[in-house]
């Protein structure tokens, strides 16, 4: 059973201290092993910095609060050590990384998680086997990381590295952004795999289209930088109906 939770989280921006900018102002939120809490918002509102704050990211700077996972002070440690630690984001925009090839790439990233390399013939098939379910082509593990990749196949990359990875918390930054029909019932197929093996997971969000397939145990209205309402997944059926409008957001204007 882990647990991660983030208390009364202030994060900002900028380069210089006339530059700074508060995007969070105040975030509380406790995710447990399991649970699955889906956070919507219009464009703008803090989602993403969330994310990006919780995985360390070094533009953005958190100025009070706390994150813990399993008690251990997360904004304490360096991103390796945070996802040595148990936590994973996979990006909304992936990067690209030529010359590292996938499968080099992925048996790195497991061997600094596990604390050793992964048997070379198991790794194989373990490997395989999820490139399988996720409908990727084997001829992608020696293709450059995400270099010349679709939409659809960098996603389907960020939920092969979460298959493999196991972690314990998983944050998903818009992983429906760009997505078809398939790729989205495939790429959602495989976040549920790896959510049933008891991880927690925090899916970010613009739209309710997702949530058909991920069903959240919780929903979280982000706006202005803080959780402004939160139930279960009727909340996002009352999004799906009648927008942020409630919140005083001009959707034309954030869209």
């Amino acid at each position: 059973m882990s647990t991660l939770e983030i208390r009364d989280l202030h994060v900002s921006v900028g380069d210089t201290a006339a530059d700074t900018t508060e995007i969070l102002k105040g975030v509380d939120l406790t995710v447990n092993s399991g649970e699955t809490h889906a956070i919507m918002g219009p464009n703008g509102s803090g989602k993403s910095t969330l994310a990006y704050a919780i995985a360390g990211h070094p533009k953005y700077t958190v100025t009070s609060g706390q994150v813990l996972l399993d008690g251990a002070d997360v904004l304490a440690m360096t991103v390796d050590e945070r996802a040595r630690a148990g936590l994973f984001l996979a990006m909304q925009y992936p990067v690209e990384v030529p010359g590292v090839s996938v499968s080099n790439f992925l048996r790195t990233a497991a061997t600094a998680v596990r604390g050793e390399a992964p048997k070379l013939r198991t790794w194989i098939k373990e490997v395989n086997g999820a490139m399988t379910a996720l409908d990727m082509d084997k001829a992608f593990a020696e293709r450059s990381l995400n270099e010349g990749f679709s939409g659809g196949e960098k996603k389907r990359h960020e939920i092969l590295q979460l298959e493999l990875l196991k972690p314990k918390i998983a944050i998903l930054d818009e992983t429906d952004s760009g997505l078809d029909v398939d790729a989205l019932r495939v790429v959602s197929e495989g976040v549920n795999r790896v959510r049933d093996t008891g991880i927690g997971t925090i899916l970010i969000t613009h739209y309710t289209r997702i949530l058909r397939y991920i069903k959240p145990d919780f929903v979280h209205v982000f706006f202005d930088g803080r959780i402004v309402e939160s139930g279960g997944s009727e909340l996002a059926d009352a999004l799906e109906a009648d927008g942020y409008a409630r919140f005083g957001v001009n959707e034309t204007a954030t869209a």
